[in-house]
């Protein structure tokens, strides 16, 4: 899913060493991406499409960046920086064959995609060239001549190796580097060793790195760098520290247009087109994108003046007082564009931090979006049931979703609604199970059957928020019924029979807790699981292992016939080796079935006489 692997981007620490600029700018432009992958169709929104590989990409090269040797990138420089504009023209050409702009998005989102396509285009035919002063400081250092301290210094302040802890860092990556390119990648390994040892003679201590940071970023404020025209205000020119989105969809610094306003006017300076309401809706996006480069550039933008009441409100959330107001009317008005627009923004601002979900929450927005849940409009449903996820994530909501009466209502939209909506209806089912008494209420709404069809026909991220959904709510003793009822067993004994879809994880999780009811057990017993269940204790991974010998314990303690069948399996060297090697639990399983295999062949010796 592209938008999982953004979120793996975005969660990525803060890019350290020579390459820290080429992976800031890889990573802001995949985040700016992400009110693109909230509206992708279910079409080119799954693994295998040329926006998720290019996105999978630039993943795994910052990845590779952030556990690489910093000399390494430093010595290679050019070969990196090619691997850098590789990537963005992999992304800029997968987002050219995207007809994003056919797809329901705000005017302000369609223009915010342009500006990053564009800046990936740009990124694709131009690399910044390496760092010359630090290209001639290596070749120096790299020398039989005594190193100069400063020198030195200088080096191991542009690589970013400032500790010992560093240091220890930076050796452990050289050798991982020698292992994984079975050698020394470009006969260098020897140099670089050299100079890492005469870098950890001469640790800089960490007033000098303080040091060296202070003089850095005095530098930088006193370069004018130009400030990009989407990133001013129509009305003054100047750089926009509160950019607000007006009814005609066009972005101006608040105070600005709040002056425009007051005096009078009734459209829109720029378009001269009517203004059909005049709330201000916060353009928290491009905000986001002013901040990062005026973070980059080393500006520092004044604090906005604004009355007590919305410096309390910009404290909480993205959106001030009547900010939030004129999304709860949009919401209410019977106008089908206006709802699905405002529940898109909610959608996105509750994903955001724990503020705004409060805030939103204390606005009245769940019992309005949980009505939205039976719109006949498919993006406005998968908006409100979206919205309700993420609000859902604060512990306080999630009872006023389940007051709000929202369940039966998420249940019929995992029933009909398109595959996205769906996977994010399991989602949230999960999310409210977590409170126990949601898992009776969730289970006697009917949620069981549609769940087990998610994990049949879903996708493969629709077939995994239906399973951990099921788990959670199986728990309770009831839902396990229901599941057994409903036929899960046969579905999940084909997950183990046919592993390549990729679900043997959560087919042996549940079924080990399917296991210990009675009727759940009966039935497992009766789906053949020996064999398969012999082969995972065989051949899988350490948790399926001891799912797998939990399951087979729970079926051979209720069956005599059980034990001998996997007896005959030869399953007994794959237990005696699992309960040496295996975990804990496994350990103890193995044991117990290793008993009753030998208590039931004493018992057939007696049988027969011997």
């Amino acid at each position: 899913m592209p938008k999982r692997v953004a979120d793996e981007i975005a969660a990525l620490p803060e890019p350290r060493g020579p390459l820290r600029r080429p992976c800031a700018d890889l990573s802001r432009r995949v985040r700016l991406l992400a009110p693109l992958l909230d509206h992708l169709p279910a079409s080119s929104s799954s693994s295998s499409t040329p926006l998720a590989d290019a996105l999978g990409a630039a993943r795994d090269l910052l990845r590779k960046t952030r556990d690489g040797s910093k000399i390494d990138q430093a010595m290679r420089g050019d070969a990196f920086l090619d691997e850098f504009a590789g990537v963005n023209r992999q992304i800029h050409l997968a987002l050219d064959a995207l007809p994003y702009n056919t797809f329901h998005m705000p005017q302000e989102v369609q223009e915010q995609v342009a500006l990053v396509h564009s800046q990936f285009q740009r990124a694709s035919t131009r690399t910044d060239p390496p760092d010359t002063q630090l290209s001639m400081d290596l070749a120096w250092a790299l020398t039989d001549n005594p190193s100069d301290p400063a020198l030195l210094t200088r080096i191991s302040h542009k690589l970013q190796l400032h500790t010992m802890a560093d240091m220890k860092n930076e050796s452990i990556a050289l050798h991982n580097m020698v292992i994984s390119t079975a050698g020394e990648p470009d006969g260098c390994v020897d140099q670089m060793s050299s100079l890492l040892k005469k870098l950890k003679d001469c640790v800089v201590t960490e007033d000098h790195a303080n040091d060296a940071l202070t003089t850095r970023s005095a530098s930088i404020k006193h370069r004018s760098p130009i400030i990009p025209d989407e990133f001013r205000c129509p009305i003054s020119l100047e750089l926009m520290q509160d950019p607000v989105i007006v009814s005609s969809g066009q972005t101006y610094e608040r105070s600005c247009i709040q002056k425009w306003l007051d005096s009078g006017h009734k459209t829109c300076p720029k378009t001269q087109q009517p203004l059909s309401h005049t709330s201000l809706t916060p353009n928290f996006v491009l905000k986001s994108l002013i901040s990062q480069w005026c973070e980059a550039n080393g500006i520092e933008l004044p604090k906005n003046k604004q009355n007590s009441r919305d410096k309390k409100a910009a404290k909480s959330s993205d959106y001030d007082h009547a900010g939030l107001v004129s999304l709860m009317n949009r919401l209410r008005s019977g106008n089908q564009d206006e709802q699905r627009a405002a529940a898109g923004e909610i959608r996105l601002l509750a994903k955001r931090n724990v503020n705004n979900r409060i805030c939103i929450a204390e606005a009245g927005a769940i019992p309005l979006l949980v009505n939205l849940l039976s719109s006949s409009d498919p993006r406005t449903q998968e908006h409100a049931v979206t919205a309700l996820l993420n609000l859902s994530i604060h512990e306080n909501n999630k009872a006023s979703i389940v007051d709000s009466h929202a369940i039966p209502k998420i249940v019929e939209v995992l029933k009909t609604g398109s595959m996205e909506t769906r996977e994010n209806a399991a989602a949230t089912l999960f999310s409210l199970s977590v409170v126990d008494e949601n898992k009776v209420t969730i289970g006697a709404a009917g949620a069981i059957p549609p769940l087990i069809n998610l994990l049949c026909d879903g996708s493969p991220r629709g077939k995994k928020d239906a399973a951990t959904a099921i788990f959670n709510l199986c728990i309770y003793q009831g839902n396990k019924v229901r599941a057994v009822k409903a036929g899960i067993v046969i579905h999940l004994m084909n997950f183990l029979v046919d592993p390549t879809g990729g679900m043997i994880d959560e087919a042996l999780s549940l079924l080990s807790i399917l296991a210990g009811n009675p009727e759940g057990k009966i039935v497992i017993a009766r789906s053949e699981p020996i064999p398969p269940l012999v082969e995972v204790i065989k051949t899988g991974s350490p948790r399926n292992r001891e799912n797998a010998a939990a399951i087979l314990w729970l079926l051979c303690s209720a069956d005599t016939e059980q034990t001998l069948a996997a007896k005959a399996a030869g399953v007994e060297d794959a237990l005696k080796e699992l309960s040496e090697t295996g975990t804990d639990r496994a350990k103890r399983k193995a044991s117990s079935i290793l008993e009753l295999m030998h208590q039931a062949n004493e018992d057939s010796l007696k049988g027969n006489g011997h």
